[in-house]
């Protein structure tokens, strides 16, 4: 079972058990990770999902499609190369050790 490190705002690290197949946004929900408000569900409309992906895993997620870049354009926190919304990113058993921060802000 793959190991999802959360960097929270306030520099504590949450770690999460993740399953695979579920998201990265599941998976903080389903461990309480603060920060990560998912307002949509997952079903990539809302951005308050965003985390940004630390620099060693980002070559091993695929790129994102046009409606999550469209969505990364309009986030509450400054969009950098590590971007990502968690819902879109399917948790593999590549994913063990992945590590995203959590954006200051959301909305």
């Amino acid at each position: 079972m793959p190991t999802i490190h959360y960097i929270l705002k306030d520099g504590t690290t949450r770690e999460v058990d993740a399953k695979v197949g579920a998201s990265v946004m599941e998976t903080a929900i389903r461990g309480n990770v603060r920060g990560i408000d998912a307002e949509c569900g997952g079903c990539c409309s809302c951005a308050t999902c965003h985390v940004y992906v630390d620099d060693a895993f980002i070559d091993l997620l695929p790129p994102p499609d046009d409606m999550e870049s469209a969505l990364l354009d309009a986030v509450a926190s400054e969009r950098r190369p590590g971007s990502r919304l968690s819902c879109q990113l399917s948790i593999t058993a590549a994913f063990d050790g992945l590590t995203v921060r959590v954006p200051d802000t959301q909305v």
